[in-house]
């Protein structure tokens, strides 16, 4: 893990996790608002973003989802006060990687971000296809036949997850670990 950009509000917290990944071998570039956060972030050039969920000026589920319909597929780490489950199932909707809930260890939180750069960015197809079905992961929209499909953040995320291993025989458990 080389490049890392942190979008945190919290001066004190964001640098002291930009001491602590310096001192682990990464170049950080720190944003304190989620206008200023998208702007690096589609600029890019960074292997991992890591992106608190309340913001000034931009929220964070709406710079992640803005990265993801720009196609922007760096891998996303969620770091947040909010715990809830509707708060991750949220972030994963939208295009998060993974999800960190403050206060954290940051242990956990390098060990995650090298396992989401070892991960990479995979390039993602456009329009993923099959029985009919046309998914468009940056628009997260779901059409059948040109009409359009109206579909939960829910069935979007089993839905896509099914084509994107079309052909695969999955498991419960793998939906399950994927989705949920």
């Amino acid at each position: 893990m080389e490049r890392v950009l942190l979008v945190e509000d919290e001066t004190r917290l964001a640098e002291t996790v930009r001491r602590g990944l310096t001192a682990d071998g990464c170049t950080v570039q720190v944003e304190h608002d989620g206008i200023a956060g998208l702007a690096a972030a589609t600029e890019g050039g960074f292997d991992v973003v890591v992106l608190d969920i309340m913001l000034p000026g931009k929220h964070g589920y709406d710079v992640v989802r803005e990265m993801r319909q720009q196609r922007v597929w760096t891998p996303v780490l969620m770091l947040s006060g909010k715990d809830g489950e509707y708060d991750l199932a949220d972030a994963f909707d939208l295009g998060a990687d993974d999800y960190l809930v403050k206060p954290f260890s940051f242990v956990v939180l390098v060990a995650r971000l090298r396992a989401l750069v070892r991960r990479g960015a995979p390039p993602r197809p456009p329009v993923l296809s099959a029985a009919g079905l046309e998914l468009d992961p940056a628009m997260r929209r779901v059409t059948r036949g040109g009409t359009r499909l109206q579909l939960t953040p829910r069935e979007y995320s089993v839905l896509e997850y099914l084509m994107r291993h079309a052909g695969a025989v999955v498991t419960k458990h793998d939906i399950l670990q994927s989705v949920w």
